[in-house]
């Protein structure tokens, strides 16, 4: 009996987030970069730029998000090791988000279902779905790719599909 609890305990902490997501708020229309004044983060020669009027969590998560961007694609990055080689979709959300004080240790994309609260956020979302995790912070969009591109965690500002992600955002921001 209590073996076959166990067992089930597993399987429902493996499959939870994926089936919570029914009652997520999903992304319908594409991901796109409006820059708007003191609201937006401009992107010049690679490197982001807050707004001045940013709340200090934001301003940290652009210039974390700024160290990621000379580093490579890489499967897993990230996650043994704060501080790694290449990064995943994953290992760089992480990343951002810890060192702006927004969570502690790391967590794969499936995790982010169940990340902060439900939505969009006002200076950063969250868009995950099932095997991928990007992010909005101050409108700009750092992302690992998608498709064929695949570089590593870069600033975007072209359009993304976002049909088929669920939004999420850090409680606050």
């Amino acid at each position: 009996m209590k073996r076959s609890f166990l067992l089930f305990a597993m399987i429902f902490a493996l499959f939870a987030p994926l089936v919570s997501c029914s009652n997520q708020v999903k992304a319908k229309r594409p991901v796109s970069y409006n820059f708007q004044h003191g609201r937006t983060a401009m992107v010049k020669n690679g490197i982001a730029y807050a707004p001045r009027n940013a709340p200090a969590a934001v301003k940290k998560a652009i210039a974390a998000g700024n160290r990621l961007q000379s580093k490579p694609y890489k499967w897993g990055g990230g996650h043994r090791h704060h501080h790694d080689s290449g990064y995943d979709c994953s290992g760089t959300v992480s990343y951002v988000l810890r060192e702006a004080g927004l969570l502690k240790g790391s967590m794969t994309s499936s995790g982010y279902f169940n990340y902060g609260k439900k939505g969009e956020g006002r200076w950063i979302t969250i868009y995950i779905r099932k095997g991928h995790v990007f992010m909005t912070v101050a409108g700009l969009r750092l992302d690992t790719g998608w498709g064929a591109d695949r570089s590593g965690p870069r600033w975007h500002t072209r359009t993304r599909p976002g049909k088929g992600h669920v939004m999420r955002h850090p409680s606050g921001l």
